[in-house]
């Protein structure tokens, strides 16, 4: 349909809305329409990737399934490296980040391809085993829906912003049947607010997501039933939360480094490749790498953990050796980051959401087991497991009560209350102590974006500084004549005189202040030099300087214009008038 046909059949559809629907019931029908496709979206998803992992899997003989498992990943991320480049122009921004950044930078617009690019590249790359969670694409592909069904709707800045969350929140929903985390997900992940406004529409959205995945996507993800816990194992909850913390600051680590390197590393065909052959390796090795990796933690909560070495090279010893299961379980759990960022790196795409319940899992299992088998203390080898995944998902995204309720709702857990706030809240705490912050945050705060901050910060981060620079000063040379600044002063409407030399380097500042006295000095127009009367500046403001540093400068000096030069040449000055104009009109916005 073309789009000026579909804005006049648009057009009185609004207006009878203005007419006899409130703002207020609008806002509810809209987080129901968004929380129906993101639902819709998360079933897609979960159910074509678990199809079509099935059906590779009855393709291959069990005896050649481990040979599979080195080709399928290699296949995965190729398939999504070419979708990318010949369907999405070759860019593909990945995880929760780039959603973030549109809310801080972009008025919550999230591009319209982001509505199906994110389902169709984490299905390629999960699908063949990329070793990645479905968790990130879909959240983002149910902001993109709130976004854009906002603006086709035409509702106001802020109330797009809450629709962005309200998809977040309806993604994460649907795919673990998990409302309350949901919700939770939005607050502290993606809009780093909750306001009684806001957490209606957010509620009713992922509520909405959740029955839509409960009425077409039969099963839960994990199931544990458990009616208490002992509160002599307290101190070994306390010893989780600790290993927990430590395995959360590996994987962001990891993680971090290996963004870096892959973003250095040159040539989309030799990442394929060498990635692709690096993960087929992992997974070739450690099959429990192979995609998500839930079907692994439903074997540990069953009390299956023989099925870690199933069609891998240890499948020899079973369960009959312990030592054997424990290595190539401590194995999976600290190989699971490096797959995932391959995975990632080489141009797949998925998220280290699932990935941290993994690693978690594996982790609590470990921990529980070695205390068993050490005669200490016996301990529920399945509570330790969902602990274990809770505490790891704290500390690597950053969100403690997201992950007690999402273990508590997705595993029946709330009889684990305790001793879940126990192992997220100290794992939270020591991880964002060594690592201030979470994997879809720290790429965000080195380009200048402001997350989890004050209302001040984050509308200051939304403005341009750029935009702000006034160039109208006119700018002389060091050598002129006091003669040649007069005339200049006589043609300029401002006070301050940059002082550039021949290669546009600033020197100096000279100010009608500064200068009165000689200016009525006739006799030595010809002979006192701009050097002589100019002063060094204040303070000099560079691009990547943030408005709030520059306000800051500004106060601590009593100036009300700072020079602005990039790499040493005048571009123009800033003046406070124009931020606080600029800041004016931006809360405006937020509070239309």
């Amino acid at each position: 349909m073309p789009r000026s046909t579909f804005h006049r059949i648009l057009s009185p559809l609004l207006l009878w809305r203005l007419r006899h629907i409130n703002d207020r019931v609008y806002l509810i029908l809209m987080s129901v329409l968004v929380g129906l496709a993101a639902g819709l979206a998360a079933v897609l998803l979960k159910t074509s990737v678990h199809g079509a992992q099935q059906l590779l899997y009855s393709w291959v003989p069990e005896e050649k399934r481990v040979f599979a498992l080195f080709l399928y990943p290699i296949i995965g991320v190729a398939l999504t490296v070419l979708f990318t480049r010949y369907f999405l122009g070759g860019t593909l921004s990945r995880g929760i980040g780039p959603v973030i950044y549109n809310i801080a930078r972009q008025n919550s617009i999230v591009p319209r391809s982001k509505m199906y690019s994110q389902l169709v590249t984490s299905f390629l790359t999960v699908t063949f085993g990329g070793s990645a969670g479905l968790e990130a694409p879909i959240s983002v592909t149910g902001s993109a829906l709130g976004s854009n069904l906002a603006r086709i709707l035409r509702v106001s800045r802020r109330e797009r912003r809450l629709l962005v969350g309200c998809g977040a929140a309806a993604g994460v929903a649907a795919i673990f049947n998990s409302p309350i985390a949901g919700v939770l997900f939005a607050v502290e992940v993606v809009l780093s607010e909750l306001s009684a406004p806001f957490f209606i529409p957010l509620l009713i959205s992922s509520a909405t997501a959740t029955v839509v995945s409960k009425g077409l996507y039969e099963g839960q993800p994990f199931v544990l039933i458990t009616n208490s816990w002992p509160v002599q194992a307290i101190p070994f909850y306390v010893m989780l939360g600790l290993g927990t913390a430590l395995l959360s600051v590996y994987m962001l680590r990891v993680y971090f480094r290996a963004d870096d390197f892959f973003e250095r590393w040159p040539g989309t065909f030799r990442k394929v490749v060498l990635g692709g052959l690096a993960l087929g390796l992992l997974v070739f090795l450690f099959p429990p790498l192979y995609g998500e990796g839930y079907n692994i933690v439903q074997a540990l909560l069953a009390g299956k953990p023989e099925q870690l070495t199933d069609s891998s090279i240890f499948s020899v010893y079973r369960d009959e050796n312990v030592w054997i299961l424990l290595l190539v379980a401590t194995a999976s759990m600290l190989l699971k980051v490096f797959a995932t960022c391959i995975t990632v790196g080489a141009g797949g795409n998925g998220g280290m959401f699932g990935s941290s319940l993994f690693t978690g899992a594996l982790g609590g299992f470990v921990f529980a087991r070695l205390i068993n088998l050490s005669g200490l203390y016996p301990i529920s080898e399945v509570h330790f497991i969902v602990l274990g995944m809770a505490g790891t998902l704290a500390g690597v995204v950053h969100a403690p009560l997201t992950a007690i309720f999402l273990i508590a709702e997705i595993t029946g857990g709330y009889a684990l209350f305790v001793p879940l706030m126990l192992v997220t809240s100290s794992s939270y705490l020591i991880s964002r102590y060594f690592e201030p912050y979470s994997v879809y945050t720290r790429k965000l705060v080195q380009k200048g974006v402001i997350v989890h901050a004050d209302r001040d910060r984050g509308l200051f981060a939304q403005l341009d500084p750029l935009s702000m620079v006034q160039t109208d000063f006119m700018p002389i040379h060091p050598e002129s004549t006091l003669g040649d600044l007069v005339t200049v002063f006589r043609h300029s409407t401002r006070s301050i005189f940059p002082v550039v030399d021949a290669e546009q380097q600033l020197v100096g500042l000279v100010t009608v202040d500064t200068i009165r006295d000689a200016l009525f000095d006739d006799e030595h127009y010809n002979t006192i030099r701009v050097a002589d009367l100019m002063a060094p500046p204040p303070a000099i403001i560079e691009p990547g300087d943030s408005l709030l540093d520059t306000l800051g400068s500004m106060d601590q000096h009593g100036a009300w214009a700072l020079p602005v030069v990039n790499k040493g040449k005048y571009v123009g000055f800033i003046l406070k008038s124009a931020i606080l104009a600029g800041y004016r009109r931006q809360l405006l916005k937020e509070s239309e």
